[in-house]
């Protein structure tokens, strides 16, 4: 009988410490989770502001401004993009669907001088590619070239430089007498998205447990201006999925919202949908409080059946486009 009762009292203690430990253990791995996708949407967000603020260098913001060209040639191919792709910055809206995620592309270079243009006083000698520039200053062979003529512009690279003067261009489109040279160093085009839970930069995997980015323009009246005075999605809806040259130098700043998630699915719904993209203080998943004029834009992630069983971290912030701002007086 005693042995009974002992093992009797035994069974329950074994279920009370294993109803305690299961407890303790579902806490932990939510709370450890949980700083994972804080840690994680910290480091995305890091990585995309950090190159969002190179976007447009070393675009030198001098009279007739790359940033004014309408007409824009690549080794002597007519550029497609628009706007083109001198532009700093463009966002592809990801659309209305669920789980639809906005992706975005940054473009500058690297060059050590600042890519400041000097103007080309003579072509064809002693060879046919060569252009003969007050000076070759920062230019180094393979670096991207960029030759600006009022609005039109021409994007080559150089095949060797020589001397102080000198400069071999691989193609010698719009490459005449008074138009500005600037060499680029490497012309960096940086994409990110985001792709089966993970950020992705170029295609690659960079920070894991990002499930969702957000983004809007933000654009001032006019291009002269630094104010920005509306938030804008950059979708067929508002006109800014292809901004005309005018307008893509009205941007001024982008608004992200990074979306991380926690591993560990919970055994209810713990996340709700968000509750107005235009109140001020709106519940649940939101990207961030919209207005009437600017909404701000969903984050629907309900293509998995089971994403209100997950929690979520947003990261929010507004990055200015330092290079477009200090080119005001240019445009």
């Amino acid at each position: 009988m005693e042995i009974m009762v002992g093992l009797a009292i035994g069974m329950l203690a074994t279920m009370v410490i294993m109803q305690v430990f299961t407890v303790f253990e579902a806490q932990k791995r939510t709370t450890t989770g949980t700083a994972d996708a804080q840690t994680n949407g910290g480091i995305a967000l890091y990585n995309i502001g950090r190159e969002l603020q190179m976007a447009g260098y070393p675009l030198m913001p001098v009279t007739n401004s790359p940033l004014e060209c309408t007409t824009l040639t690549i080794n002597g191919a007519a550029d497609a993009t628009i706007p083109n792709r001198l532009s700093p910055v463009a966002i592809a809206d990801g659309g209305a669907a669920a789980g639809a995620s906005d992706t975005i592309t940054f473009r500058y270079g690297n060059s050590l001088m600042g890519g400041a243009p000097s103007q080309i006083t003579a072509m064809g000698a002693p060879t046919a590619n060569d252009a003969t520039v007050g000076s070759n200053l920062g230019c180094q062979a393979g670096d991207i070239t960029l030759i600006t003529n009022g609005t039109t512009c021409a994007m080559s690279s150089a095949s060797a430089v020589a001397g102080t003067t000198t400069v071999t261009l691989a193609d010698t489109t719009a490459a005449i007498s008074g138009a500005n040279l600037a060499c680029l160093g490497t012309w960096n085009e940086i994409t990110y998205a985001v792709n089966n839970g993970n950020l992705e930069r170029n295609g690659v995997p960079s920070v894991a447990g990002i499930i969702n980015l957000q983004m809007q323009y933000g654009v001032s009246a006019t291009a002269n201006s630094n104010q920005v005075t509306q938030w804008v999605d950059a979708s067929a809806a508002t006109g800014w999925n292809a901004p005309t040259v005018a307008n893509r130098n009205r941007i001024k700043a982008v608004r992200i919202a990074v979306v991380a998630r926690n591993a560990k699915i919970e055994p209810a719904a713990v996340t709700a949908a968000c509750s107005s993209t235009t109140a001020a203080a709106p519940t649940g998943l939101c990207a961030w409080a919209g207005s009437v004029a600017s909404p701000a834009p969903a984050v629907d992630l309900s293509n998995d059946s089971n994403w209100a069983r997950y929690r979520y971290r947003i990261f929010e912030t507004i990055i200015p486009l330092r290079n477009m701002i200090w080119s005001k007086d240019t445009l």
